[in-house]
């Protein structure tokens, strides 16, 4: 995305963004040129079919280190695709599109696997893909759009995130 001035946005590797159209208010995503489509954590994930479209119903725990705080989501399903981890392991995953909002301004649709990612240090993986011709990264900094926000106001809680 490109401002007023004419420059792109600048992100660390490390931001907080929310997915608005999942209710979820604020995500610690790694910015992750490596990973073509972001990932997000999902977990119970449940298939159905609403007026002929295909959706998935699927839990979140949106903050690393808080099993105790659960997000409720629904989203259509836009296709499945065999993804290979860093690791090596192949799995087939739902894709689903939907908003990321990073900063105040910046708001735009991505294409999102949904993967348990329980044991992973970031809830959220933003891909290459979702950044393209959109942002600048800066591999030597975080949070570059915003510091922590109030998660005792967002989700009722406090601690680490």
């Amino acid at each position: 995305m490109i401002d007023a001035d004419g420059n792109r946005l600048r992100i660390g590797w490390r931001e907080w963004v929310s997915l608005p159209e999942l209710s979820i208010p604020a995500i610690k995503a790694k910015v992750d040129t490596g990973a073509r489509t972001s990932a997000l954590h999902a977990f119970s994930l449940v298939t159905f079919e609403d007026r002929g479209r295909q959706k998935v119903k699927f839990h979140i725990h949106p903050l690393q280190n808080r099993r105790d705080v659960v997000v409720r989501c629904i989203a259509d399903v836009i296709d499945r695709r065999r993804v290979v981890d860093s690791g090596g392991h192949s799995e087939l995953r739902y894709v689903i599109r939907t908003q990321v909002r990073i900063g105040a301004q910046h708001l735009w649709s991505v294409e999102m696997t949904l993967t348990d990612r329980d044991t992973m240090r970031f809830r959220m993986l933003l891909g290459r893909s979702a950044i393209f011709e959109r942002a600048l990264i800066n591999p030597g900094a975080s949070y570059l759009i915003g510091k922590k926000p109030p998660l005792r106001t967002l989700y009722g809680v406090g601690g680490e995130a």
